[in-house]
């Protein structure tokens, strides 16, 4: 086990760990830490905690030491100009004719690199417009292309559940979802249906699927010919979540069968 604490560098975000050190961090405080990018800001969105080995990358890097109200205004400062940076970044962007969406600029708090993030549809040479950048603001310029499941918690809207979009509320990690768990739902294959905001499949059919899985472990396949009290037909109808099912028989006697957790009918 090692000593960790959670920190959240945008509302929504990630969540990365890092060592307190010495520090006595605690939750909601404001934090410098040392990233890959440099020098961040953030915020501490648990108090220190033991978490297994297994479940972090290490060596872990240290909080450098809770924010002082200096550190604070040099981050509020570092927001304002970022914005202003983004605006006349838009600009060398429509005059350069690029095919790109430029939707958000980000110092780092030491101001040793500028981050702007966009979307395109195909690759973008940016060369000359990071040029002309990093003319302008005298510092390391870097383009991220971002996909369009990043942009819709960025942006941030209703799902089709009228709630909002849980990538923009808590997702914090985007995980694998496939065809085959809608299917395993028996949620009919609907683009409509199955895409979210983004245009890719929603990330909630992962919710439940270990459930579905689980529980069809002890039912049959529809079409799957089955005997239950000498009664002997085809399945034509699952109710995975009441864990039952239905079967025809040859003289056309439909029935109804609920399978208990060890596999036997009731």
């Amino acid at each position: 086990m090692v000593k960790v604490i959670g920190i959240r560098f945008l509302a929504g975000g990630r969540i990365y760990y890092f060592s307190p050190g010495k520090n006595n961090v605690k939750l909601n405080d404001y934090v410098i830490v040392e990233t890959e990018r440099g020098l961040q800001f953030g915020q501490a969105i648990t108090d220190i905690t033991d978490i297994s080995e297994e479940n972090v990358f290490l060596p872990l890097k240290d909080v450098i030491r809770v924010a002082t109200k200096d550190d604070k205004h040099v981050n509020d400062k570092n927001i304002i100009e970022a914005e202003k940076a983004l605006e006349y970044a838009k600009k060398l962007v429509e005059t350069s004719n690029l095919d790109m969406k430029l939707y958000e600029a980000s110092y780092t708090f030491d101001r040793k690199k500028l981050i702007f993030k966009f979307i395109a549809d195909e690759r973008v040479d940016f060369r000359e417009l990071a040029k002309l950048l990093a003319a302008k603001y005298k510092t390391r310029i870097e383009l991220r292309q971002i996909g369009v499941r990043d942009k819709a918690k960025e942006i941030g809207g209703l799902g089709p559940c009228g709630r909002p979009l849980c990538c923009s509320e808590f997702l914090t990690n985007f995980n694998s979802v496939s065809i085959n768990m809608a299917k395993n739902q028996g949620i009919a294959l609907n683009p409509t249906k199955i895409n979210g905001s983004c245009g890719r499949l929603l990330c909630c059919l992962g919710y439940e699927d270990n459930v579905y899985s689980e529980y069809k472990k002890n039912l049959p396949k529809i079409g799957e010919l089955v005997t239950v009290d000498g009664k002997t037909g085809r399945v034509y109808e699952l109710n995975v979540l009441k864990r039952s099912y239905k079967y025809k028989t040859e003289d056309s006697e439909e029935i109804e069968v609920v399978v208990g957790n060890n596999g036997s009918n009731k």
